[in-house]
């Protein structure tokens, strides 16, 4: 069959942001805005690539030595990283990617135009034994990050390529769980604001490894994935104090993704624990490592004043989207409200099951 329909959805995180990068655990979950690609054998030596929502168009030689430039290009990048896996590309395509996940908006188009290309690769060329969820995702994650050094994490990638909701731990034992619950009265708000995704990483990343580092060299034995809350104050004292809050951050969230495992591992979730758990996450990303804005701030009061159960900033900072939990019974009022709090737009979503990938003989439109 010559045809290819590759899906990928949209993600968002509910707890973890910022810990990824530093092995530590994170939970987050696919959404149902997509990235669909549809390829067409066109027994050429090329891909063809047609991204019509932003009017672009390129050819992609299937022989052609691939040397990557500065500037990122994921395309290439998984195409090279495809080829360390055996993925050889034997015939050209025409490649139609189109989406509904809004752009620079904090849950990760680019991470899932890249999972949807990679499903799409290895659906035409294999080794098919490659088209697990966990194998999209390691390759996505080397195409992405390891082949241009960026600082990000696992998150994006895993939490495409697997859907639902999962746990992930990101460490040294990396390892994943699907945690299955739908959680119902999910909002996503985007602000509008555009975001510099890798210098605030970058930032970030390194101000918390210098303060974990300089813990590590002051108190004997110290892991941060043993660390607890409550011997902060013993942490702190070995730090200058332009280092202090990137750790506060760094044990809190961590203590507060712990605390919201549990609560998923139980067998009724309760939404109210769930949504003061954001809301601390939220606190500790906006006080202490400033990653919101003015107009993030507007949105998060205004869903909160209008009865949402918890809301917090997504994905790096400094602009992007906001995720809200509400009950069913507020859910049109807190829409309202954090549209007049000047929102660029606010949705109800709905957890997706990950990305997939199909022969067809047709397209639907």
């Amino acid at each position: 069959m010559d045809k290819i329909l590759s899906i990928a959805p949209g993600r968002t995180c509910l707890f973890g942001d910022h810990q990824d990068y530093l092995g530590l655990p994170i939970i987050a979950c696919g959404i149902n805005r997509h990235i669909t690609l549809k390829a067409i054998k066109n027994n050429k030596n090329y891909f063809f690539i047609d991204k019509p929502d932003f009017g672009i168009k390129r050819k992609i030689a299937i022989n052609k030595e691939i040397i990557l430039r500065e500037k990122p290009d994921f395309l290439l990048s998984s195409l090279k990283v495809l080829r360390r896996y055996h993925c050889i590309p034997n015939c050209g395509y025409d490649v139609k990617i189109t989406g509904t996940i809004p752009i620079n908006a904090g849950i990760s188009s680019s991470s899932a135009v890249i999972i949807a290309w990679i499903q799409f690769l290895l659906k035409a060329f294999g080794p098919q034994e490659l088209l697990l969820p966990e194998n999209i995702a390691q390759i996505a994650f080397e195409a992405e990050v390891l082949e241009y050094q960026f600082p990000g994490g696992k998150m994006d990638q895993y939490s495409i390529a697997l859907g639902n909701i999962i746990y992930l731990e990101t460490g040294e034992y990396f390892s994943f769980e699907v945690l299955n619950f739908t959680l119902d009265g999910l909002i996503i708000a985007e602000s509008g604001v555009k975001k510099d995704t890798i210098g605030l990483l970058k930032a970030l990343k390194e101000n918390s490894w210098k303060a974990i580092r300089e813990v590590e060299k002051q108190v004997p034995n110290f892991n941060i994935n043993e660390a607890k809350m409550e011997n902060l104050k013993d942490y702190l004292v070995c730090l200058p104090d332009e280092l202090k809050p990137f750790f506060e951050a760094t044990l809190g969230n961590f203590e507060v993704t712990k605390k919201a495992l549990i609560e998923f591992k139980k067998e009724v979730l309760d939404l109210g624990k769930i949504g003061v758990l954001m809301n601390q996450h939220h606190n500790y990303l906006k006080d202490l490592l400033k990653i919101t804005v003015p107009k993030i701030d507007k949105m998060i009061d205004a869903a909160s004043n209008a009865g949402a159960l918890g809301s917090k900033i997504v994905g790096s900072g400094g602009g992007g989207s906001i995720v809200v939990l509400s009950d069913k019974k507020n859910e049109q009022q807190i829409l309202d409200a954090i549209l007049a709090a000047g929102a660029k737009d606010a949705y109800k979503v709905a957890v997706d099951r990950g990305a997939n990938v199909h022969f067809v003989t047709k397209f639907l439109t």
